[in-house]
């Protein structure tokens, strides 16, 4: 994650909940439902997971941000939450690559639900874990509270809020 304020940025995007307290958020989506998925092919060779530490013993497509963080693998069901350490030969940090490896069968996949649905409804991908929640977010623009806002960011905030508003 990048620190705005020291690289000198007028503001980032990032999911609300690693937004920091002392920065303001504007909301720019809804919110995008995660989900666990893996090839048929993978899914013959390998034994179904049942719950969220059984992916521990399995290849898993772990994707990287740019920052070098790893996105954790969270899971809900009935109020309680897990986070799953996972293991796996690749990390990626593009979507449509995490895809196709899933697709080639390397491994399971935690991705944005809309990533994953055209291969779900042809049958590519295998939707897993389904009785437990994948983590979801929506994401925020954000930018810090104590400084003047610059013209062109305030433009671009208003311009958000309107067409944000009118969908």
């Amino acid at each position: 994650m990048t620190d705005i304020v020291a690289g000198r940025f007028d503001a980032g995007i990032r999911p609300g909940e690693r937004v920091e307290r002392d920065m303001i958020a504007v909301r720019i989506g809804e919110e995008m439902r995660g989900v666990i998925v893996a090839a048929p092919d993978y899914l013959a060779r390998h034994p179904r997971p049942t719950t969220p530490r059984d992916l521990e013993t399995h290849s898993c497509i772990r994707f990287r941000f740019p920052s070098g963080v790893i996105v954790p693998w969270q899971f809900e069901k009935k109020g309680k939450q897990v986070e799953v350490a996972v293991e796996g030969r690749l990390t990626v940090n593009d979507a449509e690559l995490a895809i196709r490896a899933a697709l080639d069968g390397v491994g399971v996949l935690y991705t944005a639900l809309g990533y994953a649905a055209p291969e779900i409804k042809a049958g590519r991908l295998v939707p897993l874990l389904e009785d437990w929640r994948a983590g979801s977010a929506a994401f925020f623009l954000y930018y810090p509270s104590r400084r003047q806002i610059p013209l062109p960011l305030q433009a671009f905030i208003q311009f958000l809020r309107e067409n944000l508003r009118a969908r």
